[in-house]
């Protein structure tokens, strides 16, 4: 009874439309840095050119978010998959730095269009009493493409050509768009209480979780740009397996657990998946084998299968109304995280090492541990004025 309340038809498009863009995405991430190191890029060039796809897309996430109030999510999909695929294309006529930092911006903002939209459609035509199992479904659009794409993209720059891997991402952002297109016109409620209208840049109801999700994803982002490099440095020929992994433990989760995320308290769930981030990194640390990455992938892979969407649903239930700009919030931290890691991190890297960077990460996590626990500590004994 319960899955024929979630997938329903628009539901079921956007999940496909949703996998065809992630595929496109997450296929270009453990093959960019190594084709901008053969283009005789640096480490810190890497890092910028990397987290500058993210800086992109949450500079114009918040604006869409304030759009989709009046405009329907299917036209942002649409946009953003076709600016994606075009920016695939042009990776292949845009070296490093300049040219390619320019195709890396406007590739961010088809991700801001899609992905913020995509996600605020979920919460709109969600049922309230499933809202988090109906994310956790949604995001295994997300894992299903993470377990295949890394891992064929290096099959892909192995026994072809970085330029087969670029008409391959901007065929599947074109299967995204053709999809999109079938989704069902949905019409457009206006905000009743014009406060949500007139509220500022940011959604300041989805700042708490906003700012868990950027701390989370600083971690993201620096394994994504850093983490394929060290780990040829160590030997293994395909960097891919550590994210298969990863996103295996993310289906597994997400779809074995998912009900536990309506089951219990928004608190009982994120304090334990927030441990698992800081012991990942630690591990990681020390690691240098194949074996031992593929530990980290899934110690770090089962607290993101229930964090993210949490997070996600905890936002939408803080929202009310105004989930549009509270998505574009939400998703605009989750950017800022990602984009900024890599760039700070890839300095700490440069002057130092490896094992530092990764410890510097396991930091990231305690403090943003640190952060959640005050913050549930005022929560349950507020201090009398």
């Amino acid at each position: 009874m319960v899955t024929k309340e979630i997938f329903n038809r628009n539901f079921n498009l956007i999940f496909l439309g949703q996998f065809a863009f992630s595929l496109a995405f997450h296929i270009l991430i453990p093959t960019l840095p190594i084709h901008l190191s053969r283009s005789g890029s640096a480490e810190a060039e890497i890092g910028v050119l990397i987290g500058v796809f993210s800086v992109s897309s949450l500079i114009i996430r918040p604006s869409v978010g304030r759009a989709l109030l009046r405009i329907p999510e299917k036209n942002f999909m649409i946009a953003g998959s076709l600016l994606f695929g075009l920016s695939s294309i042009a990776y292949l006529l845009a070296p490093p730095f300049l040219p390619f930092f320019m195709v890396r911006i406007f590739q961010g903002i088809g991700l801001a269009f899609f992905n913020t939209a995509s996600i605020t459609l979920v919460a709109n035509i969600s049922p309230d009493a499933h809202r988090g199992q109906s994310f956790g479904y949604f995001y295994l659009a997300f894992n299903f493409a993470f377990a295949l794409a890394p891992s064929f993209g290096m099959f892909v720059i192995n026994n072809f050509s970085f330029t087969v891997l670029f008409f391959i991402s901007a065929g599947l952002s074109l299967c995204s768009l053709f999809i999109t297109t079938q989704l069902a016109k949905r019409e457009i409620e206006l905000p009743i209480d014009s406060s949500i209208t007139d509220d500022s840049f940011l959604s300041r109801k989805a700042l708490p979780p906003a700012v868990m999700v950027f701390f989370a994803h600083i971690i993201w982002g620096t394994l994504t740009a850093f983490f394929p490099l060290y780990a040829l440095n160590q030997g293994v020929n395909n960097p891919g397996f550590f994210f298969t992994a990863y996103a295996v433990v993310l289906i597994l989760g997400r779809t074995l657990g998912g009900r536990i995320l309506d089951h219990y308290s928004r608190e009982k769930i994120i304090f334990p998946c927030l441990t698992t981030y800081i012991l990942s990194m630690v591990i990681l640390a020390f690691s240098k084998t194949l074996p031992m990455f593929i530990l980290v992938a899934v110690i770090w892979g089962i607290g993101n299968a229930f964090l993210i969407p949490t997070l996600v649903a905890y936002t939408v239930e803080l929202a009310g109304s105004s989930r549009g700009p509270a998505m574009g919030t939400f998703t605009a931290f989750a950017d800022f995280g990602t984009g900024i890691g890599p760039m700070v991190m890839g300095i700490i890297l440069r002057m130092t090492s490896y094992q530092t960077m990764f410890l510097c990460l396991a930091f990231t996590g305690l403090l943003n541990l640190c952060l959640f626990y005050r913050r549930s500590r005022s929560r349950l004994h507020p201090v009398a004025e």
